[in-house]
C-alpha cells in the first residue's frame, strides 16, 4: 500500500513533481476535446477536463479515490491522455487509511473550534484507527473527548468538501504562520523521520493545502498542509470513534515539546467498526499482562526496573516445557547448540555495525579493565565468532546454530507494553551458514520448519511478506537478487500465502516475515528469515570449497519465536489464559468431595507424576463447589473428582474445563486419557 500521506497525515508535504497535474500549475488541461486513458484495465476515450470519479463512475461511497499511474488521487483529480485509472474501494487497505485520514481532518477542525489555542501537530492514519498531535495548554479529558466527537459529527453531517490546492513554500507560511508546527515541516522539506514509529517524510516538490469548504457557500471552514487524498466530503465518512488520548513528543523525541494526541478510529460501516469494538473488548479480556497476575505467571517488579520480567514458578514451568520443546525440535532438525555471554566488548558491535547502527536503542557501557563492555542487544556478532573460532569446510556446512540468548535493548518507557515490548528478553536465535548454491534449498527447508512448530503450539493462520530491496542498500545488486528469489522461492516451497512488501527490507538484506492471526483476528509478526549479505563481510568469513578455494558462506538469520517473552504473551492472549493441557503449569487438580477421599486421589496423582504429568491434590477445607470454582478461575485442564462411590470403583469422575463430567471413568483409563493428551498436544 502506497502511504497516505505518508508521515503525518495532516502534515505532510507533498511531492507532485513526478506527474504534476496540469490543472495544479494554472494552464489548460487540454486542447484537445479526447483523451485516451486506461480505465481499469480496459482502453477507453474520454472528454478533456474528466475527473478520475466521473470516468469511474464513482459514487463517493463504495470508490471513494483513484489510483492514477500508480499513485493515490481524489476523486475531483482530472485525468491526463495516458493515465491509467483504477477505483480505490472505501473497505480496502487503502481506501481504509484515506477514511481515516480524512476522519483525522475532521477531528482536527473540531479540535481547533473547541480549543482556538490548539497548534496542530501531525495526524495519520495508522492500523485499525487515525490520530492527530495537538500542543495544547492542559491535556485532554474523557468530558473534552465527547464533546470534540459531537462536533465532528456537526462537521461529517454539513457535507463539508475536502479540496486540494498546490501552494508555494511562501504561501504555506504565509497562511499557517500560526502554526509553529507546520511551519516546521516545510522547513524540514528535504525529509525527516520520528522515532515514535510514524514517519514523517516530507517531500521536496509542490506543498499542498486541503481546505475543508462549506457546501453551500463554498466558504474555507478549516485547511491543513497535507499530501492527501481525501473523501469528496465529510458526509461520506460512514462510521468513527474517539478512543483515548495521551501524551506524546514532537516527532518522537524526548528533547522536544509532549503534545497532546487523540487516538480514534473509523470503519467503512457501522458493522465493521462495531465488530472491531468487540474485539477489543475481547482483547482487553485476554491481555496477557493483566492475565500474568491472575494466573500468577510472572510480574514487572518496580525495584527491578521496567521492562524486566520475573517469571514466578507457574509461569516459569510453562516457559520451560516451551523451550525444552524447542530444543527438541531443533536437535530433530540438525541444529548444534550455543552458549554466548551477556556482554562483549564494543569492538565486536562496532565491527558487526550494531554500534553505528543502534547506539540509542543499547544499554550505557560500562568501562572494565581498560576496556568498553556492551550488554549485548543481539547473539548474531557472538554466533559469528563461534564459526571463526576455527577453520570451516564445505562439508560442515549448512552450519545451524541455535541459542536461547538473552538480550538487553533500552526501549523507551513509553513504548513498553508487558512481555510484547521490553528491555530484557530472550530470543530464540538461530544462524545457519550455507554455502552460496545451498542457499535456496536451506532457506525452503527453515520455513516449512517454522511454520511446523508454530502448528505445534496450535496457531493456524498464517500469512507471510518479502521485504525487498530498498532505494538505499549496501552490496551488490546481483547478490541481492539472488537472496530475494531463494526467500520467494522458500514461500513457493512452503506454500505460505504472502505479498511483496516492495522496497521494505534492511538496507542490508531482504526477509521474510511470518503473521499469524489468533483467535480473535489480531494479526502478529512472529518469525523472521533474513539472508545477511553484509556481516559475512564485515567479519571476512571463509569457508574452503571441494576445490579447494576460499568461498564467503552467506548467512541466515532465523528468529522463530522472535522472543520467548512475547510469543508466551501471544500464546496466552491467543487462548485467552486457558492454555492446551501440555502446556498448562498445572493439568490436573483432584478435588475430594470430603476429606476422606484426599488418599484416593493422592495415589492417582502419584500415577500421573510418574508419567511426567503436573497434577496436584486440592485438600485444602473449601467446600467441593469452592475448589471447583477456584481450579476453573485457574483455567486448569483436568479435575478429578472423588466421592465413596468412585472409590469404591477405583475410578474418578472427569470434570473438564469446558465444564463437561464424565463420571466412573477406571483410574487407568484416566491416567490414559490424560497423558495422551498432553502427549500428541490436543487442544481442548
Amino acid at each position: 500500500m502506497k502511504p497516505v500521506d505518508p508521515g503525518n497525515g495532516g502534515g505532510s508535504i507533498a511531492s507532485n513533481a513526478g506527474n504534476p497535474n496540469p490543472s495544479d500549475q494554472g494552464v489548460p488541461v487540454s486542447t484537445v476535446s479526447k483523451l485516451r486513458i486506461t480505465l481499469d484495465g480496459d482502453e477507453r476515450m474520454v472528454a478533456a477536463g474528466t475527473t478520475a470519479g466521473q470516468a469511474l463512475e464513482a459514487d463517493g461511497k463504495t470508490v471513494i479515490a483513484a489510483r492514477v499511474n500508480g499513485e493515490l488521487r481524489d476523486l475531483d483529480y482530472e485525468v491526463r491522455d495516458g493515465d491509467e485509472v483504477e477505483p480505490v474501494a472505501i473497505d480496502t487497505e487503502d481506501g481504509r487509511a484515506i477514511l481515516r485520514h480524512s476522519t483525522a481532518h475532521v477531528m482536527a477542525q473540531a479540535v481547533q473550534e473547541l480549543f482556538p489555542e490548539a497548534k496542530l501537530g501531525i495526524g495519520p492514519p495508522v492500523e485499525n484507527g487515525f490520530y492527530y498531535d495537538f500542543d495544547v495548554a492542559r491535556p485532554f479529558t474523557p468530558e473534552d473527548l465527547k464533546r470534540i466527537e459531537k462536533r465532528m459529527r456537526e462537521i461529517i453531517k454539513q457535507g463539508q468538501r475536502f479540496s486540494r490546492r498546490p501552494v508555494s513554500d511562501e504561501q504555506a507560511r504565509a497562511e499557517l504562520a500560526d502554526e509553529p508546527y507546520k511551519l516546521e515541516l516545510i522547513d524540514l522539506k528535504g525529509g525527516a523521520s520520528a522515532d515514535d514509529g510514524s514517519s514523517v517524510e516530507v517531500g521536496a516538490g509542490q506543498l499542498t493545502i486541503y481546505d475543508n469548504l462549506d457546501a453551500k457557500t463554498g466558504e474555507v471552514c478549516w485547511k491543513d498542509l497535507c499530501r492527501g487524498p481525501h473523501l469528496p466530503t465529510t458526509r461520506h465518512i460512514p462510521a468513527f470513534k474517539l478512543m483515548r488520548s495521551g501524551g506524546a513528543y514532537w516527532r518522537g523525541s524526548e528533547k522536544n515539546p509532549q503534545l497532546q494526541r487523540i487516538y480514534g478510529t473509523a470503519w467503512e460501516s457501522r458493522e465493521r467498526q462495531d465488530a472491531y469494538l468487540k474485539m477489543l473488548e475481547e482483547a482487553e479480556k485476554r491481555d496477557h499482562r493483566k492475565l500474568g497476575v491472575e494466573l500468577d505467571l510472572f510480574s514487572f517488579p518496580s525495584a527491578i526496573g521496567g521492562g524486566l520480567a520475573v517469571w514466578h514458578p507457574k509461569g516459569g514451568i510453562v516457559r520451560k516445557v516451551m523451550e525444552d520443546y524447542s530444543r527438541k525440535r531443533h536437535l530433530e532438525a540438525g541444529y548444534e547448540f550455543v552458549v554466548t555471554p551477556h556482554l562483549s566488548k564494543s569492538t565486536l558491535f562496532e565491527t558487526s555495525g550494531h554500534l553505528d547502527w543502534y547506539a540509542e536503542g543499547m544499554y550505557p557501557p560500562m568501562e572494565l579493565d581498560g576496556a568498553t563492555y556492551y550488554p549485548k542487544p543481539m547473539n548474531c556478532p557472538m554466533h559469528i565468532m563461534i564459526f571463526k573460532a576455527r577453520g570451516r569446510s564445505y562439508r560442515e556446512l549448512p552450519l545451524r546454530m541455535f541459542e536461547l540468548g538473552t538480550v538487553y535493548r533500552y526501549e523507551k518507557s513509553g513504548v513498553l507494553h508487558g512481555l510484547t515490548r521490553a528491555r530484557g528478553f530472550t530470543q530464540d536465535d538461530a544462524h545457519i551458514f550455507v554455502a552460496p548454491d545451498q542457499l535456496a534449498e536451506e532457506l525452503a527447508s527453515l520455513l516449512k520448519f517454522v511454520v511446523g512448530l508454530l502448528r505445534d503450539y496450535g496457531l493456524t493462520e498464517f500469512e507471510a511478506e518479502l521485504a525487498t530491496r530498498p532505494e538505499k542498500y549496501v552490496g551488490e545488486i546481483a547478490d541481492w537478487e539472488k537472496a530475494q528469489a531463494a526467500l520467494e522461492h522458500a514461500l513457493q516451497e512452503a506454500g505460505l500465502p504472502y505479498v511483496i512488501a516492495e522496497g521494505e527490507g534492511a538496507f542490508y538484506a531482504p526477509k521474510i516475515d511470518v503473521h499469524i492471526r489468533d483467535a480473535i483476528g489480531r494479526r502478529w509478526q512472529l518469525s523472521t528469515l533474513q539472508v545477511d549479505l553484509q556481516l559475512p563481510q564485515r567479519f571476512d568469513l571463509e569457508f574452503q570449497a571441494a576445490d579447494g578455494t576460499r568461498q564467503r558462506p552467506y548467512m541466515i538469520h532465523r528468529a522463530l519465536f522472535g522472543s520467548v517473552e512475547r510469543f508466551f504473551a501471544i500464546l496466552l492472549e491467543h487462548y485467552a489464559g486457558a492454555l492446551p493441557p501440555w502446556l498448562a503449569p498445572v493439568q490436573v487438580v483432584g478435588i475430594p468431595i470430603g476429606a476422606s477421599h484426599v488418599p484416593h486421589l493422592e495415589k492417582v496423582v502419584a500415577q500421573l507424576r510418574a508419567r511426567g504429568i503436573r497434577a496436584e491434590v486440592d485438600a485444602s477445607d473449601d467446600r467441593m463447589q469452592k475448589k471447583i470454582r477456584n481450579a476453573q478461575k485457574a483455567k486448569i485442564p483436568y479435575m478429578l473428582l472423588a466421592g465413596d462411590d468412585d472409590v469404591s470403583k477405583d475410578a474418578v469422575s472427569f470434570r473438564y474445563r469446558s465444564g463437561e463430567q464424565k463420571n466412573g471413568v477406571p483410574i487407568p483409563e484416566a491416567v490414559e486419557e490424560i497423558v495422551r493428551a498432553v502427549e500428541e498436544r490436543i487442544q481442548i
